[in-house]
């Protein structure tokens, strides 16, 4: 999906999203093409993009298999689309807090790269969907907490 297809819409975009990846995505509102879906089967871990990169290569390094990845190059945040596994502890919330993580959970939604996304400034695919596989939350908690210092020594260099 690094390059739009001929005939790629979010019509059919939509389609393999349900179809091939199990994200069960619509289009909100029609005349923007923008593509969303609601937390339900499908959770997400949204955190800053250096961190975010970080996790993608402590996951590839410990031969993790990577799902799929969002980034949102405005906001300069990663979203990881995960499992539904995370428990819902008090303890949890505060430590990703304070590492600036968000945790979306059922009821939430969850917007998807549409082809009318202009260019790629609102969002894009890091590690595009393929399947109907996605990583445990836990998979993904374990790395963000082994790479919370290096995100940080990393931004303070810049």
């Amino acid at each position: 999906m690094d390059h739009i297809p001929f005939g790629d819409t979010p019509l059919s975009r939509c389609h393999f999203y349900r179809r091939v990846c199990d994200l069960p995505a619509v289009i909100d509102p029609p005349h923007l093409g923008r593509i969303i879906m609601p937390a339900t089967h499908v959770w997400a871990l949204m955190l800053p993009g250096l961190l975010g990169q970080a996790i993608k290569v402590e996951m590839q390094s410990t031969e993790t298999e990577l799902g799929p990845i969002i980034a949102h190059p405005r906001s300069r945040r990663w979203t990881y689309l995960v499992r539904p596994d995370l428990p819902e502890e008090d303890s949890l919330f505060r430590e990703m807090f304070r590492l600036n993580v968000s945790i979306i959970r059922s009821g939430a939604t969850i917007a998807l790269p549409s082809p009318t996304d202009q260019c790629v400034e609102f969002r894009r695919w890091v590690q595009p969907p393929r399947s109907f596989y996605r990583p445990s939350g836990l998979a993904v908690l374990d790395a963000i907490r082994r790479c919370r210092g290096v995100h940080y020594r990393r931004a303070a260099l810049d």
